[in-house]
């Protein structure tokens, strides 16, 4: 948010203020919403499984009951034989009462199997609710981010903020560049950058999807593999020849951003971006909303200071 954070007046201070307190409820209301979906998957596993133990222990009540009416019928013809024989008439009457206690038994269970069904039905409809208030709150909040962010694009004096902001890039590509090491590395969606731009980097390419734009691409990579490309690319001399006597224009390595993670090579549905892209026209609109500028002689690269 580098470019957009620079002014000397107070009404953008109090924007900036109330900006990073949005942007902060933004990232809250989503893990809000992951953990709302998560408690749905759990809700809907506990429903189906307590569905499935009402239809069993329905399924064994019927039972028993056929099993109690079926036993009485028995008896009853079993107390009409002539001669009358009691011990029969005995047994008959043990199995009814036998057969009686399991269909009682068997009720209690399915009257508890059907209060669990219930339950869980209630669960799954309180969890729906509370997803669709995280999601409303969410939406809001991040919303109310892009409003706060359009109200700072015209609050300063745009060539002083664009030189100050770049003049600040700089001095972090500085900063970083002295004290680097892979630890401070994050990964956003499968892309490898310092984590000093790791949130705005995350909120660019999820704005992007938002808009039907799916970014994608490289960042992070050691000095190692920036030789390495500087020999596949045709460099005249690995170490001195510009980045733009490459057949394909590759900065010294101990140069690029990339081996800091202040930049990123961006893809669009795996193809590298192009001036006349979809993925192109929406960071050229967009990019600097999020701290990012673009290289002119190369579409796909963006970094921190536009180098």
């Amino acid at each position: 948010m580098m470019r957009r954070s620079l002014t000397a007046t107070p009404g953008p201070a109090r924007l900036r203020i109330s900006l990073a307190a949005q942007q902060n409820g933004c990232a809250s209301g989503a893990t809000e919403v992951t953990s709302a979906r998560a408690a749905i998957a759990t809700a809907q596993a506990g429903l189906t499984a307590a569905a499935a133990a009402d239809t069993a222990a329905r399924t064994r009540y019927l039972a028993a009951t056929q099993a109690v009416a079926g036993a009485r019928k028995t008896m009853l013809r079993v107390q009409r034989q002539r001669p009358y024989r009691s011990a029969r008439v005995a047994h008959a009457k043990s199995a009814v009462a036998i057969v009686t206690k399991t269909m009682i038994t068997r009720r209690a269970q399915s009257g508890k199997a059907t209060a669990a069904l219930t339950a869980a039905r209630t669960g799954l409809s309180i969890a729906t609710t509370r997803l669709a208030g995280a999601t409303s709150r969410w939406k809001t909040t991040c919303a109310a981010v892009k409003v706060t962010q359009q109200k700072l694009t015209g609050t300063a004096p745009t060539a002083e903020l664009t030189a100050r902001a770049a003049a600040i890039s700089r001095d972090v590509v500085t900063q970083v560049r002295a004290t680097f090491t892979t630890a401070d590395a994050t990964t956003v969606y499968g892309i490898t950058v310092h984590r000093s731009v790791a949130f705005a980097f995350q909120r660019m390419i999820d704005d992007a999807k938002a808009d039907g734009i799916v970014l994608s691409g490289g960042g992070f990579r050691t000095r190692q593999r920036q030789i390495e490309l500087r020999k596949i690319n045709g460099c005249p001399d690995i170490s001195t020849a510009p980045a733009s006597s490459c057949r394909v224009p590759t900065a010294i390595p101990g140069r690029s951003l990339h081996e800091i993670g202040l930049a990123v090579d961006i893809t669009s549905g795996g193809k590298t971006l192009t001036a006349k892209s979809a993925g192109f026209a929406w960071l050229k609109a967009h990019a600097d909303e999020y701290g990012f500028a673009n290289l002119p002689s190369e579409p796909w690269h963006w970094s921190i200071t536009g180098s």
